[in-house]
């Protein structure tokens, strides 16, 4: 397809451990699709022209071209700065104040709307997933680290300079286990998938989990969400029990947003509780209606996010759409 009118959005999920480019047409219909490995630790330098060329191969592969593009949006890990559009700092990718907005700007001669990842994954799912007709939704990722987002009203809760709803680094308990940041006892320290993967190693190692140390060994690299799940189903016990704790902190966590919010739908997404659904949204249901305070019990709902990889990326492009198309006050 090719044509000089500009009319397609590219959205942009950068995660810790994959980026995802997905082109859309007014419509929201895809035209194509583009992931890689992120490779963070590389740097940001290396990262953000991968980001650029990732795009640039997208474009490629599905015959369209730079001149059609009419804005990006991208999610990003970590706090934004929304005015200028620059990564302040990512705590599990290493990168600090990178101008996004910028490079990209030059790159491909359009707007570009930067946000937090999550927000665009909430965002994609309040928009056309599993929180449509919610009045406030609120996400929480659990993945490399835990992400949160909040939408009210059609309107992302933002700061008023950066990004907000760092729901990961909130602390949660007093365990002096740490994170991506500095802070111990944070829900990312007892809940991110690495955090369950590290304490499943210990176990694999010590023979607690013979079929996941048959399957991935110890090494935190190999052992991913699906790893995790498939343990489980071949009945290593103590990583179910990781995960049920893991899920029960993020319980902790909905009911004090609840408490702050009273949002009428938490949606649950990321590779961990796509491989693990029911068990994850299950404990964290629980855990949450235990501990928020009796009138709220019945006022939330706790569900999956529906649109998979896709979240993030549809919810970037779709909020830079609205973002760029209304009128500047």
């Amino acid at each position: 397809m090719t044509s000089s009118e500009n009319n397609i959005w590219i959205g942009f999920d950068l995660g810790g451990t994959k980026m995802l480019a997905i082109a859309y047409d007014e419509k929201w219909n895809p035209l194509g699709r583009r992931r890689r490995k992120t490779r963070g630790r590389e740097g940001s330098d290396n990262g953000i022209e991968r980001i650029a060329s990732t795009i640039e191969r997208l474009l490629s592969e599905n015959e369209l071209t730079k001149e059609q593009i009419a804005g990006i949006g991208i999610g990003c890990p970590g706090p934004i700065d929304l005015a200028k559009g620059r990564i302040l700092t990512t705590p599990n990718l290493g990168w600090d104040d990178v101008d996004v907005a910028g490079f990209l700007t030059k790159r491909f001669g359009c707007g570009v709307t930067v946000m937090n990842d999550v927000d665009a994954g909430v965002y994609g799912e309040y928009q056309f997933g599993a929180a449509k007709k919610s009045r406030c939704v609120v996400g929480i990722f659990p993945g490399t680290g835990v992400g949160g987002g909040c939408v009210y009203e059609d309107k992302i809760l933002q700061g008023a300079n950066f990004s907000c709803m760092e729901i990961g680094h909130t602390r949660i308990s007093s365990d002096t286990r740490a994170s991506g940041s500095a802070t111990p006892g944070t829900l990312e320290a007892e809940a991110s998938r690495l955090t369950i993967a590290a304490e499943a190693a210990k176990a694999a190692f010590r023979g607690d989990a013979p079929n996941l140390l048959k399957s991935a060994g110890t090494d935190l690299s190999e052992i991913r969400s699906g790893a995790l799940a498939d343990a489980i189903a071949k009945g290593d016990d103590i990583v179910r029990k990781l995960v049920e704790e893991a899920a029960c902190s993020i319980g902790i966590a909905v009911a004090n947003v609840v408490h702050i919010l009273s949002p009428d739908k938490i949606v649950l997404g990321g590779g961990l509780v796509e491989a693990m659904e029911d068990l994850i949204v299950k404990a964290v249901k629980k855990s949450a209606r235990e501990h928020v305070m009796p009138v709220y019990k019945d006022t939330f709902d706790v569900v999956a996010a529906t649109l998979g990889d896709d979240a993030g990326a549809m919810g970037a492009a779709a909020w830079a759409k609205r973002q760029q198309s209304s009128p500047k006050v």
